[in-house]
Protein backbone atom coordinates (compact mmCIF):
# COMPACT_ATOMS: atom_id res chain seq x y z
CA UNK A 1 0.00 0.00 0.00
CA UNK A 2 2.61 2.28 0.91
CA UNK A 3 4.36 1.58 -2.23
CA UNK A 4 1.25 2.42 -4.49
CA UNK A 5 0.87 5.74 -2.44
CA UNK A 6 4.73 6.91 -3.24
CA UNK A 7 4.13 6.30 -7.07
CA UNK A 8 0.80 7.87 -7.54
CA UNK A 9 2.18 10.91 -5.43
CA UNK A 10 4.99 10.80 -8.42
CA UNK A 11 2.32 10.24 -11.01
CA UNK A 12 0.76 13.25 -9.58
CA UNK A 13 3.81 15.36 -9.27
CA UNK A 14 5.20 14.98 -12.95
CA UNK A 15 1.52 15.57 -14.10
CA UNK A 16 1.65 19.05 -12.74
CA UNK A 17 4.84 19.62 -13.69
CA UNK A 18 3.90 18.75 -17.14
CA UNK A 19 1.11 20.96 -16.82
CA UNK A 20 2.72 23.92 -14.87
CA UNK A 21 5.51 23.37 -18.87
CA UNK A 22 2.21 23.56 -20.46
CA UNK A 23 0.68 26.52 -19.08
CA UNK A 24 4.39 28.56 -19.21
CA UNK A 25 4.33 27.25 -23.18
CA UNK A 26 0.73 28.95 -23.81
CA UNK A 27 1.58 32.35 -22.05
CA UNK A 28 4.90 31.98 -24.04
CA UNK A 29 2.38 31.71 -27.14
CA UNK A 30 0.16 34.51 -26.31
CA UNK A 31 3.22 36.78 -25.69
CA UNK A 32 4.73 35.86 -29.28
CA UNK A 33 1.48 35.81 -30.77
CA UNK A 34 -0.34 38.75 -29.59
CA UNK A 35 1.28 40.93 -27.04
CA UNK A 36 4.92 41.56 -28.45
CA UNK A 37 4.03 42.91 -31.67
CA UNK A 38 3.41 46.82 -32.26
CA UNK A 39 0.06 47.69 -33.58
CA UNK A 40 -0.59 49.09 -36.61
CA UNK A 41 -4.10 49.36 -37.06
CA UNK A 42 -3.89 52.13 -40.38
CA UNK A 43 -1.35 49.17 -42.01
CA UNK A 44 -3.66 46.19 -41.18
CA UNK A 45 -2.63 43.26 -43.32
CA UNK A 46 -4.27 40.52 -44.25
CA UNK A 47 -3.88 37.38 -46.70
CA UNK A 48 -6.62 35.26 -47.91
CA UNK A 49 -4.51 32.98 -50.62
CA UNK A 50 -3.14 30.19 -49.54
CA UNK A 51 0.82 30.32 -50.35
CA UNK A 52 1.09 33.36 -51.36
CA UNK A 53 3.38 34.91 -48.70
CA UNK A 54 5.50 32.02 -48.41
CA UNK A 55 5.90 32.28 -52.45
CA UNK A 56 6.43 36.29 -52.14
CA UNK A 57 9.04 35.21 -49.36
CA UNK A 58 10.71 32.83 -52.21
CA UNK A 59 10.74 34.92 -54.98
CA UNK A 60 11.74 37.88 -52.58
CA UNK A 61 15.48 38.67 -53.78
CA UNK A 62 17.44 39.98 -51.19
CA UNK A 63 19.04 38.00 -48.61
CA UNK A 64 17.62 39.93 -45.44
CA UNK A 65 14.09 39.35 -46.67
CA UNK A 66 15.10 35.59 -47.17
CA UNK A 67 16.06 35.00 -43.78
CA UNK A 68 13.26 37.24 -42.51
CA UNK A 69 10.94 34.50 -44.38
CA UNK A 70 13.01 31.41 -43.49
CA UNK A 71 12.52 32.61 -39.80
CA UNK A 72 8.85 33.32 -39.96
CA UNK A 73 8.10 30.16 -42.32
CA UNK A 74 10.13 28.17 -39.52
CA UNK A 75 8.79 30.06 -36.46
CA UNK A 76 5.36 29.34 -37.09
CA UNK A 77 5.92 25.71 -37.32
CA UNK A 78 8.04 24.75 -34.37
CA UNK A 79 5.79 27.49 -32.36
CA UNK A 80 2.81 24.96 -32.81
CA UNK A 81 4.48 21.52 -32.61
CA UNK A 82 4.53 21.73 -28.48
CA UNK A 83 0.56 22.44 -28.57
CA UNK A 84 -0.15 19.36 -30.70
CA UNK A 85 2.09 17.24 -28.61
CA UNK A 86 0.76 18.37 -25.65
CA UNK A 87 -2.83 17.88 -26.57
CA UNK A 88 -1.83 14.35 -27.76
CA UNK A 89 -0.79 13.85 -24.36
CA UNK A 90 -3.55 15.61 -21.88
CA UNK A 91 -6.62 14.74 -24.30
CA UNK A 92 -8.41 11.48 -24.05
CA UNK A 93 -9.46 11.88 -27.63
CA UNK A 94 -6.23 11.14 -29.43
CA UNK A 95 -7.46 11.50 -32.95
CA UNK A 96 -5.37 13.38 -34.66
CA UNK A 97 -7.81 15.02 -36.62
CA UNK A 98 -9.55 15.87 -33.58
CA UNK A 99 -6.02 17.29 -32.03
CA UNK A 100 -5.61 19.33 -35.60
CA UNK A 101 -9.05 21.14 -35.74
CA UNK A 102 -8.31 22.12 -32.15
CA UNK A 103 -4.98 23.85 -33.65
CA UNK A 104 -6.51 25.06 -36.73
CA UNK A 105 -9.32 26.92 -34.39
CA UNK A 106 -6.55 28.41 -31.80
CA UNK A 107 -4.59 29.39 -34.88
CA UNK A 108 -7.21 30.94 -37.08
CA UNK A 109 -8.63 32.56 -33.45
CA UNK A 110 -5.63 34.30 -33.29
CA UNK A 111 -4.69 35.49 -36.69
CA UNK A 112 -8.09 37.23 -36.39
CA UNK A 113 -7.27 38.51 -33.40
CA UNK A 114 -4.38 40.17 -34.78
CA UNK A 115 -6.80 41.03 -37.88
CA UNK A 116 -8.92 43.24 -35.31
CA UNK A 117 -6.10 44.23 -33.38
CA UNK A 118 -3.95 45.34 -36.46
CA UNK A 119 -0.82 43.34 -34.59
CA UNK A 120 1.01 41.29 -36.52
CA UNK A 121 -0.32 39.80 -40.65
CA UNK A 122 -3.53 37.66 -40.19
CA UNK A 123 -2.39 35.22 -43.03
CA UNK A 124 -3.73 32.21 -43.82
CA UNK A 125 -0.11 30.84 -44.42
CA UNK A 126 0.32 31.35 -40.69
CA UNK A 127 -2.63 28.98 -40.19
CA UNK A 128 -1.85 26.23 -42.67
CA UNK A 129 2.07 26.70 -41.04
CA UNK A 130 0.86 26.67 -37.48
CA UNK A 131 -1.63 23.43 -38.53
CA UNK A 132 2.11 21.84 -39.83
CA UNK A 133 3.43 22.10 -36.88
CA UNK A 134 0.95 21.12 -34.84
CA UNK A 135 0.91 17.93 -37.14
CA UNK A 136 4.35 17.21 -36.66
CA UNK A 137 3.58 17.49 -32.43
CA UNK A 138 0.93 15.36 -33.09
CA UNK A 139 2.87 12.59 -34.95
CA UNK A 140 5.79 13.03 -32.85
CA UNK A 141 3.25 11.82 -29.90
CA UNK A 142 1.99 9.03 -32.01
CA UNK A 143 5.93 7.90 -33.16
CA UNK A 144 7.08 7.70 -29.53
CA UNK A 145 4.22 5.96 -28.87
CA UNK A 146 4.88 3.11 -31.67
CA UNK A 147 8.54 3.00 -30.49
CA UNK A 148 7.91 3.29 -26.64
CA UNK A 149 4.97 1.07 -26.77
CA UNK A 150 3.85 1.86 -23.73
CA UNK A 151 2.64 5.48 -22.89
CA UNK A 152 3.61 5.76 -19.15
CA UNK A 153 7.53 5.90 -20.97
CA UNK A 154 5.86 8.35 -23.32
CA UNK A 155 4.51 10.72 -20.55
CA UNK A 156 8.16 10.16 -19.42
CA UNK A 157 9.40 10.98 -22.43
CA UNK A 158 7.60 13.99 -22.66
CA UNK A 159 8.54 15.28 -19.29
CA UNK A 160 11.88 14.59 -20.09
CA UNK A 161 12.12 16.68 -23.57
CA UNK A 162 9.71 19.76 -21.37
CA UNK A 163 12.39 19.89 -18.91
CA UNK A 164 14.87 20.51 -21.60
CA UNK A 165 12.86 23.18 -23.25
CA UNK A 166 11.19 24.34 -19.95
CA UNK A 167 14.46 27.01 -19.45
CA UNK A 168 14.17 27.86 -23.03
CA UNK A 169 10.54 28.47 -22.56
CA UNK A 170 11.22 30.78 -19.48
CA UNK A 171 14.13 32.58 -20.78
CA UNK A 172 11.93 34.23 -24.02
CA UNK A 173 9.11 34.93 -21.44
CA UNK A 174 10.96 36.71 -18.85
CA UNK A 175 14.26 38.11 -20.77
CA UNK A 176 13.50 38.34 -24.29
CA UNK A 177 11.64 41.27 -25.34
CA UNK A 178 10.36 40.48 -29.09
CA UNK A 179 8.87 42.78 -31.15
CA UNK A 180 8.63 41.83 -34.64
Amino acid sequence: MKNGGVMNKRARIKTAFLYGVFICYILLLIKILLLSRISHSELRSINLIPFHSIMKYIAGGSATIKRFAFGNVVGNIVIFTPLGTYLSLFKNDKRVITNLLFIFIVSFFVEIIQGLLGIGASDIDDIILNCLGGLIGILGYKFLLFILRDEKKVHTAIIILSAIGLPLILFYLLMVRMRF
